[in-house]
This record gives C-alpha cells, sequence and structure tokens, in this order.
C-alpha cells in the first residue's frame, strides 16, 4: 500500500493525509500509540545520498517504544528518496529528507493524520533532549533537569520513555532519590521492556538502601538483555549491591 502523503513544504499549515485504504479511526491518549509495528528507512545509496540516514536517526530518536525502527535496502523508488515503509501495513512514503518531514511522517504514521504542529513539538522536545544530555555529560545537573522536564512537557509522538530515564539519572545525581525512581517507573509504564530504564530503577532502589529491590531490578534488566553482563557499568552495579549487602549492618 502506498501512501500519498502532502508534498514537502515549508509552510507552517496543516495538511491531511490519504492512504488507499480507509484508517480506522483511534482515540488519541496522552502519548500517541498506532497500529504501526515497524519502520523501515532505505539507507541504500539514491537514499543515502538524499539524505536517508539522517531520516533514519530521526525517527530512531522519536519513535514510540512500540514501533522498531531499522534500516533496509533499496525499495524500488529510487529517485523519489529517501523512502521508508511501515509494517504491517505495508505503507511506503518517499521524500523523507529532512528532519521536519520525517517527523511529519512519523507523527502520521502514528497518530492517524496529518500534524505539523505536533511534529515541530516532537522534534524541539528531541533539541532539549540531546542538550541535556550533553549538560549531563558536564555534570550540570539542574540545566539538564530543567531541559528534559521542558522536553517532557511538549509531549512529543515518542523518544519520551528516553526523556524520563535522562531525567531519572539526573534527578538520582541531584539527591532525588523519590524523583529518579518516579521517572524510571514513567519510562518502564511507557517502555515495559527497556533495560536502561530498570537500571535507573536499580540505582533509585540502591541509593535508598532497597537492596533487594535494587537486585531485582538489575536482574530485570539482564534478563531482558543479557548482553549488558559484559558491561564495565553492571558490574560494578552488581559488586558494590554485592558489597553493601554484605556490610555488617
Amino acid at each position: 500500500m502506498e501512501a500519498v502523503f502532502p508534498p514537502p513544504t515549508t509552510s507552517n499549515k496543516s495538511h491531511s493525509i490519504f492512504i488507499t485504504s480507509n484508517p480506522t479511526p483511534r482515540r488519541r491518549s496522552s502519548f500517541i500509540t498506532s497500529e504501526i509495528q515497524e519502520i523501515r528507512v532505505c539507507t541504500n545509496r539514491s537514499c543515502r545520498r538524499q539524505g536517508s540516514m539522517q531520516t533514519l536517526e530521526t525517527i530512531t530518536a522519536l519513535a514510540p517504544p512500540t514501533v522498531a525502527v531499522k534500516s533496509c535496502g533499496c525499495l524500488n523508488r529510487c529517485g523519489n528518496g529517501p523512502n521508508l515503509v511501515a509494517l504491517p501495513t505495508g505503507t511506503l512514503v518517499g521524500h523523507c529528507g529532512t528532519m521536519s518531514r520525517a517527523a511529519e511522517v512519523l507523527v502520521a504514521l502514528c497518530g492517524g493524520a496529518w500534524d505539523s504542529a505536533a511534529a515541530d513539538k516532537s522534534l524541539e522536545a528531541l533539541a532539549l533532549r540531546n542538550k541535556a544530555e550533553i549538560e549531563l555529560s558536564n555534570n550540570n545537573l539542574s540545566q539538564a533537569e530543567l531541559f528534559l522536564t521542558q522536553a517532557i512537557e511538549l509531549r512529543p509522538i515518542g523518544g519520551i520513555h528516553i526523556t524520563f530515564k535522562d531525567r531519572s539519572i539526573a534527578r538520582l545525581a541531584l539527591g532525588n532519590h523519590s524523583g529518579a525512581l518516579e521517572d524510571a517507573a514513567q519510562a518502564l509504564e511507557l517502555n515495559p521492556l527497556y533495560p536502561e530504564a530498570y537500571i535507573c530503577q536499580g540505582d533509585a532502589f540502591l541509593a535508598m538502601s532497597q537492596f533487594d529491590s535494587a537486585h531485582k531490578s538489575y536482574l530485570t534488566a539482564l534478563h531482558i538483555d543479557p548482553s549488558i553482563r559484559r558491561s564495565k557499568s553492571f558490574k560494578a552495579r552488581m559488586a558494590n549491591l554485592e558489597k553493601l549487602t554484605a556490610a555488617p549492618t
């Protein structure tokens, strides 16, 4: 199925979206959900020259946790790229060569309507999240928390589970243990299979001396992603937990 999207435009006006079959009406919740399960972005030579790597990066950063984003080979629409396909509907979309266009297409696919305002807010939230990550790396914790709070308030189309996770890290470093725990829980409510959020949850429990709960959170993260067993940070966490548990009370 090929979607007929409005052509790329620099106008701020809203557009309608038309597809070859009528979309099923759906209620829009606080965080948009959809029947789309996967988006594949062509990164073959032609589309790559037209900017598909930026498209892939943008959609990956903004996609709801229920939507997997992957690269793929040629979609046989060379010259109309960058191209992507949404599954399981098989919806093909072309001309996704800018961040704004990619965000608008993602909102349309996942929200069921063409909404330029929602796309703009999602991109703004992503920019704030990127700024916050820089501030976190520079240990400017209060500024990072502010940026992340602003990003959450924008209610982007997706990626908000990452924002909650990042704010959990900032709040824990600021000594706000309960806030860090709450943010980790929010991230897991949005994405129950998010190992990094379980790590944040475990870190908050550890800071609150709730060792059994911390151990459970760490093991859940390991169960979801066994590869973290090899990471130095995970080994350090488990060693610290074991040391604190063995310490005399």
